[in-house]
């Protein structure tokens, strides 16, 4: 079904506001479980959306990429982020090894995510003659697609990407102190291949892969799948 640019930011917003809250929110649960409280006492450790938003990462960037992708065909990576979770790394009992519980309880969150919202896709598909139907199964795509690509983007092994803060927590001393230096880089490093085409390059693969696997779990080829999504 083809969604003029208002229908499609319509159709985003729930799945993008909450797949970057709750990514954030299951950091700051996690921290607290292997004991630092410093999200818990800023009141991070929250279902809340409003305690997460960030104003650019959350809101801005994604709806100008979304609408880049509509207007001009799409292909491009839709991502954004919430206000970082604090977590003082210190704090943990066992801070390099609890390091990789708590870098990856966020893209973890994501995948839980994009399976509820396939149980959503599901549903609408299921709802024939319901009027909800076709708007349930395209938040739900829609949910899946944004899903998939915060995990894959934070899965990379760049800091401070939770990939890149999985392999600090993996890697010996030595090299876990090299990997760790290039953290004040990152950002500026992810923000170059995006705009270099790169990033695109190294993310698609992955995203396809998964994208793949939920959807036959849900039986419906994957074009089928990112068709509902607004994709192609």
């Amino acid at each position: 079904m083809e969604l003029n640019l208002l229908q499609t930011i319509a159709i985003y917003a729930l799945p993008v506001i909450f797949a970057i809250t709750l990514h954030e929110a299951a950091h700051g649960y996690v921290a607290k479980h292997f004991g630092d409280l410093t999200a818990y006492a800023e009141g991070r450790v929250s279902l809340n959306p409003l305690r997460h938003i960030d104003p650019i990462g959350t809101v801005a960037l994604p709806l100008a990429l979304l609408a880049i992708s509509k207007l001009f065909g799409g292909g491009g990576i839709l991502f954004g982020w919430a206000k970082p979770v604090p977590v003082n790394f210190a704090n943990l009992r066992h801070p390099k090894r609890d390091m990789l519980w708590v870098a990856a309880a966020g893209p973890f969150s994501n995948l839980l995510m994009a399976l509820f919202w396939a149980l959503m896709v599901k549903i609408g598909l299921a709802s024939t003659g319901n009027y909800f139907a076709l708007p349930l199964a395209l938040m739900g795509a829609a949910g899946i697609f944004f899903n998939v690509i915060i995990m894959v983007l934070n899965l990379l092994p760049l800091p401070p990407l939770d990939g890149g803060r999985i392999l600090v927590s993996l890697l010996p001393h030595h090299l876990a102190y090299q990997v760790a230096r290039i953290e004040p880089y990152g950002f500026v490093i992810l923000i170059a291949l995006l705009f270099t085409g790169v990033l695109g390059i190294i993310m698609w693969p992955l995203i396809g892969i998964t994208m793949s696997l939920i959807a036959g779990l849900l039986g419906v080829s994957m074009t089928d799948l990112l068709k509902l999504a607004n994709v192609l």
